[in-house]
């Protein structure tokens, strides 16, 4: 056991510096976005603000600290609806309040593809153990698809963009196999594997479950807990722009999953909408979804 440790993490450190042998160092950018694409159809609520009925609740397990190390622990399971997920009244309007005690997922019941998704979150300031001196930690996955609970018992197969204090709109592949592409530098400041999109940069991926398991924001654009902030997520096929707050702060392209090590990685083109709960409180609202035909460009401003 201790030999397999070892070659894991030397086989890891290899990865990541293989990675890293063409990435320059990343420097700040301030990135605007251009050509955005008008609605092809009319935008609809996947969110209606009375009930979750068209959500499926899912839940990890009792103990959220066991889930990376769940060991012979099991999910709960189906479940959540009413109690972690749940319709509530917030700042005068509806909101979909996550409380994140235990961690799971809410997965829309529809499928979709090639679209612009609004929404608008944020923080109460209140976290849970384990995470209650770390980060709000939350997440908006698209392309989600597979069964509930495959990703460490508590999510669905998808592409994450990162809803985490300092990190929105990280891209993090949730799913051994699945990966994306990016324009990517390497940021010596920031965690393993220190990857950040950089416009411009030469092509990097992240690989789900792996030492190159996600790629950071250009920037930091959300605003401090207790105020709303805005999500915009642009899919067109298997090619995705985040924007915070108006601000473009990743693209990707590539998405695909290789299910077992002898699959071609396929195509992500279309999928479910999933939001977590990881350990802080949150408030979604203005949940909205409208048809595109193209994606907008990220344009660096100099």
């Amino acid at each position: 056991m201790f030999k397999a440790s070892l070659i894991a993490a030397a086989c890891a450190v290899f990865a990541v510096s293989a990675a890293h042998a063409e990435a320059p160092v990343f420097k700040p950018q301030t990135l605007v976005l251009k050509n955005i694409p008008k609605a092809a159809g009319p935008a609809v609520s996947i969110f209606n603000g009375k009930d979750l009925n068209d959500w499926s609740g899912w839940l990890g397990y009792p103990d959220p600290s066991r889930t990376y190390n769940a060991g012979d622990a099991k999910p709960i399971g189906a479940g959540g609806v009413g109690s972690i997920f749940t319709v509530v009244t917030e700042d005068g309007a509806p909101a979909l309040r996550v409380s994140g005690e235990t961690w799971g997922s809410l997965v829309h019941k529809g499928d979709f593809r090639n679209y612009h998704l609004r929404l608008e979150y944020k923080w109460s300031g209140k976290r849970h153990a384990p995470r209650l001196n770390e980060p709000e930690n939350n997440g908006l996955l698209y392309h989600t698809h597979g069964n509930p609970g495959a990703v460490w018992g508590t999510w669905s197969r998808s592409v994450e963009f990162e809803i985490m204090t300092g990190s929105v709109g990280m891209v993090v592949p949730v799913g051994n196999g699945l990966e994306v592409d990016s324009s990517v530098a390497i940021d010596p400041s920031i965690i393993d594997p220190k990857q950040r999109f950089m416009a411009g940069a030469p092509l990097g991926s992240a690989v789900g479950n792996t030492a190159l398991w996600n790629i950071e924001n250009n920037s930091n654009a959300d605003k401090p807990v207790g105020e709303w902030n805005t999500l915009d997520l642009y899919v067109f096929a298997n090619h995705a722009v985040h924007v915070v707050n108006g601000v473009p702060v990743m693209e990707v392209w590539g998405l695909c999953d290789k299910a077992t090590e002898t699959s071609v990685c396929e195509p992500l083109i279309h999928g479910a909408i999933q939001l977590q709960s990881e350990g802080a409180e949150t408030f979604f609202r203005n949940i909205t979804l409208e048809p595109i035909n193209s994606l907008p460009a990220i344009e660096v401003v100099k």
